[in-house]
C-alpha cells in the first residue's frame, strides 16, 4: 500500500514563491505517474503538473506552464513542486496522487479517476 504526504503549503505574498513536497512511503514514484492536483473554493479539482516514468516530458496545465515546475529526487521517494510567481488564483488545496505505470496524457485525458493513491492535500494561499 501506497501512502502520500503533503508538505510545504503555507501563506505567500502575490510574486512569491513555495516549493511543495510529495513524500511516498511503500512504493518508488519511479515507478508511478505523480500527479499534483488542486481544488480552489468552489472549483472542482484541476491537474497541475504530471510526471511519470512513461513519458519524455513532463505535463503542465495552461495556468501552471512557465511558473511551476515537477521534478522527483534522485532516490525516488519524493516529487517536488516548485511554484514560482504565485498568483492569487494559486489559493487551493495541494494534492498529490500516484497511479502505477500511467502516462500524465491518459491521466489528463481520463481524469482523477485514474489514479489509485492519494495524499491529504496541502493549503496553498496567495494573499497580500
Amino acid at each position: 500500500q501506497v501512502q502520500l504526504v503533503e508538505s510545504g503549503g503555507g501563506l505567500v505574498q502575490p510574486g512569491g514563491s513555495l516549493r511543495l513536497s510529495c513524500t511516498a512511503s511503500g512504493g518508488s514514484v519511479n515507478h508511478f505517474a505523480i500527479v499534483y492536483f488542486r481544488r480552489a473554493p468552489a472549483k472542482e479539482r484541476e491537474v497541475v503538473a504530471c510526471i511519470s516514468p512513461i513519458d519524455t516530458t513532463e505535463y503542465y496545465s495552461d495556468s501552471s506552464k512557465g511558473r511551476f515546475t515537477i521534478s522527483k529526487d534522485s532516490a525516488g521517494n519524493t516529487v517536488y513542486l516548485q511554484m514560482n510567481n504565485l498568483k492569487p488564483e494559486d489559493t487551493a488545496v495541494y494534492y498529490c496522487a500516484a497511479d502505477l505505470w500511467n502516462s500524465c496524457a491518459r491521466i489528463v485525458e481520463r481524469g482523477e479517476d485514474e489514479m489509485d493513491y492519494w495524499g491529504e492535500g496541502t493549503l496553498v494561499t496567495v494573499s497580500a
